[in-house]
């Protein structure tokens, strides 16, 4: 992301000349202001228009954004309501935005939060190699990335063990019996649903069980794709007999095609279910679910981010939170084959 002494580099000027055509261009000369110009234009330079009217006397705004891939998500909002309560504790304001997992969305909100001036920004990449948070990153903006991880690009991130949650998981239903397990889980360009199909393969190889490439199916996180991928497994000619489900909202998914199956839980399919949702206590039977820290991950991230605004060049900082294994009735003995 260009900065200004980019700009000043390219025109032939002082960073304070370019400052002056952009904020007080009357000031400048035609001349000088045409360079100027010509490259803000040629850098894709986007100047700050709160700093242009306003910095409190320490530089900072005290606003942070933090950008959510969906807020529908429960799992999210337990972030986001983490990140909030430090901040507020700290006498921030948090600007939220919802990407939908949409990268040209995502750079509208990191273009307009940088543009309200916000002290340091807090996002879980669209995917591990996420071009829009990759400009960000390398930009002197303070962030912090959360729940997922970017490659290439040494940042400040918090994240779950989401290797050892499924793995846990699946290990838990073979030592219930079960051989042919299923799973579902969201977009593989995410680094949680690589680290959990990771964790997958890990406990059925350390178990001596074969993986099948067709018990393994991905998605779009969503609740409508749970439901079309369960059912996908359901209509194969050896079906799983136990299922793990990479989210709260696939799950919910899954448990409808079940439902629609007639099958018994968990007489007739097993399930373990990602992220400890509100309902899962209210289902018949309760959901077992492999527990996310979200509220923490989002306190943590709060916190990393501030240490960063205070201490810009401090070594960057990986923090791993574990995830729990919750074991109720869902999971049950299953009828393994």
């Amino acid at each position: 992301m260009p900065k200004l002494k980019d700009v000043a580099e390219l025109a032939g000027v002082s960073t304070s000349t370019v400052s002056r055509a952009i904020n007080e261009p009357e000031m400048v000369n035609d001349q000088t202001r045409a360079r100027v110009e010509e490259a803000v234009r040629a850098l894709g330079y986007r100047p700050n228009r709160v700093a242009r009217r306003l910095r409190v006397a320490s530089g900072l705004t005290n606003l942070v954004g933090l950008i959510i891939p969906d807020l529908q998500n429960p799992f999210f909002a337990d972030i986001a309501r983490g990140v909030e309560d430090v901040a507020v504790h700290n006498g921030y304001t948090v600007l939220i935005g919802n990407s939908d997992e949409n990268l040209d969305k995502e750079r509208r909100y990191l273009e307009v939060m940088h543009a309200e001036s916000v002290d340091g920004i807090i996002l879980p990449p669209n995917s591990t190699s996420d071009p829009v948070a990759m400009d960000f990153a390398r930009s002197e903006m303070p962030m912090v990335f959360v729940d997922r991880r970017l490659s290439k690009v040494k940042m400040d991130t918090v994240v779950t063990d989401n290797l050892r949650g499924a793995y846990d998981a699946v290990e838990h239903l073979i030592r219930l019996g079960h051989r042919r397990i299923g799973f579902v889980e969201g977009r593989p360009q995410v680094s949680t649903s690589r680290e959990r199909l990771a964790g997958y393969r890990q406990a059925l190889e350390d178990h001596r069980i074969e993986l099948d490439p067709e018990l393994v199916r991905t998605g779009d996180s969503r609740q409508e794709s749970g439901r079309r991928l369960t059912k996908e497994l359901l209509v194969l000619a050896e079906r799983p007999t136990a299922l793990l489900v990479g989210n709260g909202l696939m799950t919910l998914g899954a448990l409808e095609a079940l439902h629609r199956a007639e099958l018994k839980i968990p007489e007739e399919m097993a399930i373990i279910g990602y992220d400890d949702m509100p309902w899962a206590l209210a289902l018949t039977p309760p959901l077992t679910v492999v527990r996310q820290p979200g509220y923490e991950l989002g306190s943590r991230a709060m916190e990393l981010l501030l240490q960063r605004i205070r201490t810009p060049d401090r070594a960057t900082t990986l923090m791993v939170l574990e995830p729990e294994l919750i074991v109720r009735r869902s999971c049950g003995a299953g009828t393994p084959g």
